[in-house]
């Protein structure tokens, strides 16, 4: 299955949204204010001395930031997954913007963009040591307007400059697909501000169908709404608490918001290197207080909360001000949540969807894997004793992990103790299969099969 990141469209939201609140008085002396009462860091000792906001900001941490009124509005748009743009996650880098993630059907994936490459020019200006904020305002514009970008991509070692159409478009918050075996997947893009109740509506809909299980995917999802994080945790077994937070005036544990019908507690979470903020609270959550099993990489490492606070003028100031754990103290910031099962960048879906099909089928044994195979691999199933012809297919099946259902096969006796399983189609490459041998072959003598079998394939990219 295919993912797609969420959250801004040209930008990565990095944030954790809280609610905005006004003061008065002129923005420059508001900020001071602010900053000298909440910022949750060291405060610049020259602060009451600098004559601009930028000037202020530049001395802060990376999360705490300046927006104009309309530079905020598409802001909170992106964190809905509305907006107008040529559809990429970004987030800072050394060499200038690098590109976390593209969205079917925008302008970058169309051109040939891919996660990784680095935007190092936007309409001729240089990307070095530019905010996202910057680069979000240069390469956001009106519907129908073209872009200029120059990208480095890291796999070729070139650079290639791209004119690239802005347009509209709206990403789903919540993907939902039934897996074979009856696991529900589940892929949560942004913590917007009904992510939660999609979340439970997508639930329903697949134990509907028939999920008995589930993976949530919270790769490449930066995050978004506190609150949809505390509803989201709430949603599973044994989670009272949300986080620890730490502000300037206090700390303790913050609940989080109780459901009835919650995940099972074998559910499954997928998180990366660019799963952030919300997305990593809600994956220490379930981690300290063990309510779920964390498949993928290290997570982001930003445990750092930020506000909103609306200023006279109309423009709005990011702040931080609070840091916040695991509710047991697993640290976030700057150190990333560690998942439960470490996986390969990319393979973290297929190795928690074979997991969860061999939590059913315990009895079956394991035999070699199969590595590197060919798109039009064969594969000859033997057993120790003579069988009867095969005339149920479903007794053998090939399983791409990460699928809906198992792989179209012919299978055909080749001996007494022989059966050839061959895929209908080309095995797609670089991907994951699961061949699984169910105890309901009829031997011509002796007992029936007390045990299945199973055999893990990999096939060549």
């Amino acid at each position: 299955m295919k993912r797609i990141s969420s959250l801004a469209i040209i930008m990565m939201i990095l944030s954790i949204l809280a609610v905005p609140f006004s003061v008065l008085g002129a923005p420059l002396d508001e900020v001071k204010k602010i900053v000298n009462e909440d910022y949750k860091g060291e405060i610049p000792s020259n602060l009451q001395k600098l004559t601009t906001i930028d000037a202020i900001i530049e001395q802060l941490d990376p999360y705490s930031t300046y927006f104009t009124k309309e530079e905020f509005e598409a802001y909170t748009s992106s964190i809905n997954n509305t907006t107008t743009g040529i559809g990429i996650v970004i987030e800072e880098h050394k060499m200038g913007i690098q590109i976390v993630n593209t969205f079917e059907g925008g302008a970058a994936i169309e051109a040939g963009v891919i996660p990784g490459d680095i935007i190092t020019e936007v309409d001729g200006v240089s990307t070095e040591k530019m905010s996202i904020q910057q680069a979000s305002s240069l390469i956001t514009g009106k519907e129908g307007t073209v872009v200029k970008l120059v990208v480095w991509h890291p796999t070729t070692q070139k650079k290639e400059t791209y004119k690239l159409t802005r347009k509209k478009f709206q990403v789903p918050v919540v993907t939902k697909q039934l897996l074979y075996g009856n696991v529900g997947y589940i892929g949560i893009n942004s913590f917007s501000d009904d992510g939660a109740t999609l979340v439970q509506e997508a639930k329903n809909v697949l134990q509907k169908q028939g999920a008995t299980s589930f993976i949530l995917d919270l790769t490449n999802n930066g995050g978004g709404y506190v609150h949809t994080a505390e509803e989201m945790i709430g949603l599973f077994p044994n989670s009272p608490y949300s986080y620890y937070l730490q502000t300037r005036g206090q700390s303790g544990l913050v609940k989080s918001v109780p459901h009835t019908s919650l995940f099972p507690k074998n559910t499954k979470i997928l998180v990366n290197g660019y799963s952030a903020s919300a997305s990593e609270m809600t994956a220490a959550a379930l981690l300290d207080q063990k309510s779920a099993t964390l498949y993928g990489q290290k997570t982001y490492g930003k445990g750092s909360m930020q506000t909103f606070y609306n200023l006279s003028d109309g423009s709005y100031l990011k702040l931080t001000i609070a840091n916040f754990t695991g509710p047991k103290g697993t640290i976030i910031n700057k150190t990333g949540v560690h998942p439960n099962v470490v996986t390969e960048e990319g393979k973290e879906l297929p190795k928690a969807h074979l997991d969860t099909i061999l939590e059913t089928n315990k009895t079956y044994k394991k035999l070699p894997a199969l590595s590197n195979v060919p798109t039009t691999k064969a594969f000859t199933v033997t057993f120790s004793n003579a069988i009867e012809d095969n005339k149920q297919q479903k007794n053998i099946e090939l399983v791409k992990l990460g699928g809906s259902s198992s792989v179209p096969i012919t299978i055909k006796q080749k001996s007494s103790k022989q059966f050839v399983v061959t895929p209908n189609a080309p095995l797609e490459k670089g991907a994951a299969y699961l061949l699984l041998i169910h105890p309901k072959f009829h031997p011509k003598n002796g007992n029936m099969m007390k045990n299945g079998a199973y055999v893990e394939v990999t096939v060549q990219p």
